[in-house]
């Protein structure tokens, strides 16, 4: 619509001008029905300007030269070109507006010269060409910006998706920790009550009283257990899941809630590790011990903790040694320890017993 109202302005600028015999001077004959059907092609080329900027100038250009040509009145015709190289350059780029450029340049100097009388590069021309290189040139400054802009838009998508792929990425491994998490309380805590049930059945009509401490026993770890998933679905609302309870500090709980004798071994001087180590630590002592109620039979078991530049930890019971399964157990403590650039191996013993061996590196910022 608004390059109709466009086509329709230029028809009414010349035609009006025309027969008023108002603006620039120029040739004065009389209009007939050959310029009406001139300016009306003018029109018609300059609301087809976007869809054929090309055909557009170069019809706008014809009707020019012609228009001068018979001698009608009113140089206001020349407005349709300048529409046109303005057209050809915003929507092709400069280096079609420059070329349409020069092509209006040459029918302009021609029209003055063959048509007007004039010099080849006298008052006229000198006064048309800057006009016309104007337009161009505004032309291809609104095509740049056109250009400009898109790229921009096109980088703000790209970022966007790029972003929303990672909130993916992110949300998928946040869900992972939160079933290893869960794995762990759970797992660790059933497993605990399940050992002091046992315990409760076996001495509850010979000694009722060892059956009660076992009953108290199994009431403590409940309420513990419940307590850190309480704390842990909290950890879940905060964006770091590292807030989650445990750390090396709580390795006397899990070993009072063992249920099998654990001989305790530190060397290395430096204590001080990481949040992230701290927790993945506890966590994999938490699932290796489970795994000793569960699955080993064993009457004692051998934590070893080496402190340097990497957190070794070392787990091995003396129960019958079993083929290493893939479980999720075992599978969520090589994925802790592989987010962290670690290495977990869990395998029978060659001197019998089952251990669980994992390397944890240290490093500023984990």
């Amino acid at each position: 619509m608004a390059d109709i109202a466009l086509g329709a302005g230029v028809i009414a600028l010349v035609m009006v001008t025309s027969l008023l015999q108002v603006g620039p001077p120029g040739p004065s004959g009389p209009l007939d029905w050959a310029a009406v059907v001139l300016v009306l092609a003018a029109g018609l080329a300059v609301a087809f300007r976007r869809t054929f900027p090309a055909g557009c100038l170069l019809v706008v250009n014809l009707v020019t030269i012609a228009w001068f040509h018979f001698d009608y009145h009113g140089r206001l015709i020349t407005v349709a070109p300048l529409i046109g190289c303005y057209t050809l350059a915003a929507y092709r780029g400069w280096k079609a507006g420059v070329a349409g450029g020069l092509l209006t340049a040459v029918v302009t100097v021609l029209a003055v010269r063959l048509t007007l009388n004039g010099e080849w590069f006298g008052d006229q021309v000198f006064n048309a060409v800057p006009l016309e290189a104007a337009a161009t040139a505004l032309g291809a400054a609104v095509f740049s910006h056109r250009a400009f802009a898109a790229g921009a838009r096109d980088r703000a998508e790209r970022i966007a998706e790029a972003r929303s792929d990672q909130a993916k990425r992110q949300a998928a491994e946040e869900r992972l920790e939160i079933a290893r998490e869960l794995h762990d309380v759970f797992g660790h805590t059933m497993a605990a009550i399940s050992v002091q049930a046992g315990v409760a059945v076996h001495v509850m009509e010979r000694r009722p009283e060892q059956a009660a401490e076992a009953l108290n026993t199994i009431k403590q770890i409940s309420d513990e257990g419940l307590a850190e998933v309480s704390v842990l679905l909290g950890a879940m609302r905060s964006p770091d899941m590292r807030t989650a309870t445990g750390g090396l500090a709580h390795v006397d709980k899990l070993i009072a809630t063992a249920g099998v004798h654990v001989e305790v071994v530190t060397r290395g001087d430096d204590r001080t590790v990481p949040v992230a180590v701290d927790l993945a630590a506890f966590r994999i002592i938490q699932e290796s011990l489970t795994n000793v109620r569960r699955h080993a039979n064993a009457s004692k078991v051998r934590l070893e903790l080496v402190y340097g530049t990497a957190l070794e930890i070392i787990v091995r019971d003396d129960g019958k040694p079993k083929p290493a399964t893939s479980g999720h157990g075992i599978e969520g403590m090589r994925a802790r320890a592989a987010k962290l650039g670690g290495t977990l191996t869990a395998a029978p013993h060659a001197d019998g017993g089952f251990e669980v061996r994992c390397v944890l590196p240290i490093r500023e910022g984990q």
